[in-house]
């Protein structure tokens, strides 16, 4: 047997947050985790509220919430309360900092980071580096220099062009190649941006790109890469600034998330820093309830040993890291099997127009005002649910995705801690 005060089943944003938190408490914690979460496919910035569920577009998070919870009384945010709101979202922030994960944004006015495609879409927080702009339809510059690598195809630069000079900026864009990339370039599919970064890492090597781009980049404001800058060196977006004595700033690539692994590298290395335990590669299967509580939990790993603790929380997530499971009839919380919000009709989970708001994103687990899960309409006194995984919002259309993650994990853990 295996005894904490909590366990926490999810490795991704929620269950890093909780945990972070709850170890700058005292308290002892684990996090089970398969390996894999949303934040490997991280744009490089965090939503807090970008649209209402009525199609209002969201300048101030702060005042925009009371709205929300009026449209919405189900939704995470409402079960935080606005008085709430305002200040996990600061306290949010400052975790990530002490974390080393650094930030540009506030909660207070949304601002505005350029996707791989080349729009502009809301944010709260950006990690930074990235291209930012305080405006919804123009960039801080008149004249960039967008530079990418011979033969990485996860990176636009074509749609990012063409979108930048409808937006009034001048693009030029510029491929490079460097004898670190040949190696990789020998079988095609590993010229994706996790494996590029990794070359960066050696400092040379950026000194090559930097005498790259002084060549080519003529007069532009500001130089513009795909984000592959390096995995464990953060800084090279500054080093390159300094090189060149020019703006610098990268674009997200598609997925894998080199900003994804790299904030989820930092907060799993704070939360062990704290004294969390991180079981890195392990599922949990199955419980043992006794009456309206969960008495332990098993892993794939640690088979008969049991994880014992005075609290449990999910964060599993939702359909893509299956903390949430849909069959032909059914959308079902695996573990647990705890109740789900559903509609019962197939026919109803989706709209045919594939832009619209979808029905079946509000899916997910029911919980009580403290974000405790229901199973057969019961509360489960120590099991909460945070995160993706939680009913009553949509995180694509209303842009809250990681602000419920951080935010509901944050509330559970305070909750625990004064045993709600």
């Amino acid at each position: 047997m295996m005894k904490f005060d909590t366990v926490i089943i999810g490795g991704g944003l929620a269950g890093l947050t909780c945990g972070i938190r709850l170890a700058k408490a005292g308290k002892r914690c684990a996090i089970v985790s398969s390996g894999q979460s949303a934040l490997h496919f991280s744009s490089g910035s965090l939503d807090l509220l970008n649209v209402l569920p009525d199609g209002t577009a969201v300048d101030n998070p702060l005042e925009a919430v009371k709205e929300l919870i009026k449209l919405a009384p189900e939704h995470p945010y409402a079960k935080i309360g606005a008085e709430s709101f305002a200040a996990l979202a600061a306290e949010a922030a400052t975790l990530l900092a002490e974390a080393g994960v650094a930030t540009v944004g506030e909660a207070v006015k949304n601002h505005y980071r350029l996707t791989p495609v080349g729009a502009l879409k809301r944010a709260w927080l950006t990690f930074k580096g990235y291209v930012t702009s305080d405006k919804a339809d123009a960039l801080p510059w008149k004249s960039v220099a967008l530079f990418n690598a011979d033969g990485f195809l996860d990176f636009y630069t074509q749609f990012l062009s063409d979108e930048m000079r409808k937006m009034g900026t001048e693009c030029k864009v510029h491929t490079f190649n460097l004898p670190a990339l040949e190696n990789i370039r020998q079988n095609p599919t590993e010229m994706r941006s996790a494996n590029i970064a990794r070359i960066f890492d050696n400092e040379n090597t950026l000194n090559e790109l930097a005498d790259i781009i002084s060549r080519e980049m003529g007069d532009a404001e500001a130089v513009l890469l795909p984000a592959m800058l390096g995995v464990d060196c953060r800084d090279g977006v500054a080093k390159l600034e300094k090189r060149l004595c020019r703006k610098v700033a990268v674009i997200a690539t598609l997925p894998p998330s080199v900003p994804g692994l790299q904030v989820q590298t930092l907060l799993r290395r704070y939360f062990q820093e704290l004294g969390g335990v991180y079981l890195l590669g392990d599922t949990a299967t199955g419980y043992k309830a006794a009456g309206d509580c969960i008495e332990a939990v098993y892993t794939n790993n640690h088979g008969d040993i049991a994880l014992k603790a005075d609290s449990y929380v999910l964060a599993t997530g939702s359909y893509f890291s299956q903390g949430l499971v849909a069959s032909n009839g059914a959308v079902r919380e695996p573990l647990f099997g705890v109740d789900v919000a559903y509609d019962k009709v197939r026919s109803n989970w989706y709209e045919r127009d594939m832009f619209t708001a979808q029905p079946y994103e509000k899916f997910g687990i029911i919980t009580d005002e403290n974000l405790k899960a229901l199973r057969g309409g019961k509360k489960v006194d120590n099991l909460y649910a945070i995160g993706a995984g939680l009913a009553g919002f949509n995180p694509v259309k209303e842009g809250c995705g990681a602000g419920v993650s951080m935010l509901t994990a944050m509330s559970v853990a305070d909750k625990i801690l004064s045993k709600k």
